[in-house]
């Protein structure tokens, strides 16, 4: 199935309010459980390109409570969804917000670790965000990326929707089918890696997802 591309921001009060409220906890705790393994220090900084409404910087947050975050993304309403919930669970002191559209980080410091979810499929070139990940990794740091991987056919495009988003508003339901022809396959992901040098273990690790992680 041939990619379609999408708009690189979801940031339409009824898409950011839809977004914001629906349950992504089971792909959300699939990438926080995914950061124990890299065995980071317990000062690290870490910094989430296209944190989106903030949800993985605070379960990181509370997960490691030393670590030192940046929640980064650029739209201003997801944004503002993030900064409420980085409020109510009282992370001020340890998670800074920043607005910037990839690949305006030049004045952004390097971090021990920059983690992405669903960012790559939205941007209009993939290159942008593995050359910000390399840009704000510090010598021997840590990467992880996950993003939705392209079905084979519509039919499957279709049944995942189904799936996973049956009980949600159809603003929602649309940007994910939306999101599924924007993603890319793994041999793509792939082929993209090594064309920005980044040396990192990639594998399908749900019936959606895909993930490279590791120390490029």
């Amino acid at each position: 199935m041939e990619r379609v591309p999408e708009p690189e921001l979801m940031d339409t009060p009824e898409q950011t309010a839809a977004y914001a409220e629906a349950d992504f906890s089971e792909a959300n705790d699939l990438f926080v459980s995914h950061m124990f393994a890299h065995h980071l220090p317990d000062f690290a900084s870490v910094i989430d390109l296209g944190c989106g409404p903030g949800d993985i910087v605070v379960r990181l947050a509370c997960r490691y409570p030393h670590w030192q975050l940046t929640a980064l993304d650029g739209g201003e309403n997801m944004l503002a969804r993030a900064e409420h919930a980085i409020d109510n669970a009282r992370l001020r002191d340890r998670v800074s917000i920043v607005k910037r559209l990839l690949p305006d980080v030049s004045d952004v410091v390097a971090h021990d670790a920059v983690i992405s979810n669903s960012l790559l499929h939205h941007l209009p070139e993939p290159d942008v965000l593995w050359a910000a990940i390399r840009s704000l990794l510090i010598p021997g740091g840590v990467v992880q990326v996950m993003d939705l991987l392209r079905p084979d056919n519509e039919a499957e495009v279709d049944a995942l929707v189904a799936k996973h988003a049956a009980n949600h508003p159809s603003v929602l339901q649309q940007d994910f089918r939306n999101s599924l022809f924007a993603a890319y396959t793994l041999e793509e992901v792939k082929q993209q890696l090594d064309d920005a040098g980044l040396d990192l273990h990639l594998e399908q690790v749900s019936d959606r997802h895909w993930m490279a992680r590791g120390r490029p």
